[in-house]
């Protein structure tokens, strides 16, 4: 059985009633639940006594280091078998940290431990680290996104990961680390043992500096699956730079999010290349990019490769128009693979749309989700969105938010969702502008069609 309670303020009552609840789960989620420590000695007991709980989710409460102290002292208990430990922003110091290291040190069932969003410090995950080095630690999953982490932190992040075979996955973005840190860093990684599948650094303060060193991670690893450094100035030289790692045959990346690293459409060209000959490639994420209608055309000549395999693409806010949406439409209709589309908040217009829809309702094209958010449409497109919604079962996420749509439009969209035909499961309208009677009969759609969620 599992428990999952978010945003719900907790009583006296209602804690005893789910302490009870709690004694027979195999997962618990308290997320937003105002728990503080007091709370954490219940936590504990329960920790100790449910040996089948193996999940525990606590983000977004004032436990603070009090509150961890308690809970410690459950997962330091032989009976304890928690795999994983969620504490983002948990209103942690560095003071949990030797508390932290104690069950990282004597606790193997533990695999994941997500402690992002706390003032630990730099300090207080040196203390950590040394909790890693221990041979009984396991852990596979160590998240440190916020941490306010500085670039002395890499010294004992290299020394853990020389010992720690079973690290898989490591998320240390939104620190300050700059290019020294980040290229000591990956040279660590490219020594150490570990078989690491996802690396997260956002907002690090990289520049093009760091990106030899991690393509140097790239072309060596071939465990490493999931790379994003969205939010970092690496411009066009640093991603020409990561694309020499990404183009090597031991590359397998699968997951690639590249979002405000102030690339033009000079990237693209490198870009294509990878797009078109990297098959292991399914996610990538350029948002935020002033790529343009140039770079976006080749980017689609790339994704008419047969060996192309990208399923999902997000390209919001590219500085893109109705000039590229040929090319887009020429790709969803021979694109087999591609499920999701992100194109929003670009200026596509209805004649973007229009054009966009021709492929979208070609029978090669599979798409799940299509993102359009404020691309300066009208009522004008939704005749044709209708059609594409009910002609397309595999289309089950539309998002038209913040756009002129008018209760002309809305009632069109409304008209397709009652569609036998359509299986649209969310409808997005964030921000459009309709009357009470239409805003009735969404309300009464909604209850004809549970099935459909619509968010506005």
């Amino acid at each position: 059985m599992d428990l999952d309670i978010q945003c719900e303020e907790m009583d006296p009552s209602r804690w005893a009633e789910l302490l009870s609840t709690m004694k027979s789960c195999r997962s618990i989620r308290l997320d937003d639940c105002n728990l503080s420590s007091s709370n954490c000695k219940d936590l504990s007991s329960i920790i100790n006594t449910n040996p089948s709980l193996t999940e525990l989710k606590l983000n977004n409460n004032e436990l603070g280091d009090a509150g961890i102290e308690y809970l410690c002292k459950g997962l330091l208990t032989p009976s304890c078998s928690l795999q994983k430990l969620w504490l983002q922003n948990c209103n942690l110091t560095s003071a949990s940290c030797e508390t932290l290291r104690s069950v990282l040190s004597a606790q193997p069932s533990l695999t994941e431990l997500h402690v992002g969003d706390n003032k630990l410090g730099t300090a207080g995950v040196k203390v950590l680290c040394q909790g890693l080095m221990n041979p009984n630690c396991k852990l596979q999953k160590l998240q440190l996104e916020y941490c306010e982490l500085t670039a002395d932190i890499v010294e004992a992040l290299n020394a853990a990961l020389q010992t720690k075979p079973t690290l898989k996955e490591l998320s240390l973005s939104n620190n300050t680390l700059g290019d020294t840190a980040v290229k000591q860093l990956c040279r660590g990684l490219v020594e150490a043992s570990c078989n690491l599948e996802l690396l997260h650094l956002e907002n690090c303060g990289i520049t093009s500096d760091s990106c030899r060193d991690i393509s140097a991670v790239l072309s060596n690893k071939s465990s490493l699956i999931d790379l994003s450094v969205g939010d970092n100035k690496i411009g066009d030289s640093g991603l020409a730079l990561l694309c020499q790692g990404l183009l090597h045959p031991n590359c397998r990346i699968q997951k690639l999010w590249l979002w405000d690293c102030d690339l033009t459409s000079a990237s693209c060209k490198d870009l294509s290349r990878v797009l078109s000959t990297k098959e292991t490639l399914l996610e990538v994420s350029l948002i935020d990019n002033n790529l343009r209608d140039s770079g976006m055309e080749m980017l689609c000549q790339a994704l008419k490769d047969p060996k192309a395999n990208l399923q999902e693409l997000w390209v919001r806010e590219c500085g893109l128009t109705t000039a590229c949406c040929k090319a887009v439409s020429s790709v969803l209709s021979v694109n087999k693979h591609l499920k999701v589309l992100h194109i929003g908040e670009n200026k596509l217009g209805d004649a973007g749309v229009e054009l966009l829809c021709e492929g979208l309702l070609h029978p090669n094209c599979n798409i799940h989700s299509l993102w359009l958010g404020n691309c300066d449409l009208t009522a004008a497109c939704c005749a044709t969105l209708a059609t594409l919604m009910v002609a397309k079962p595999c289309l089950t996420e539309l998002d038209l938010s913040y756009n002129t749509l008018e209760d002309e439009g809305v009632r069109k969209l409304c008209e397709a969702v009652r569609n036998p035909n359509c299986k649209l499961q969310q409808l997005i309208l964030y921000d459009i502008f309709w009357s009470s009677e239409v805003d009735d009969e969404l309300r009464a759609l909604e209850e004809s069609k549970p099935e459909v969620k619509i968010i506005s």
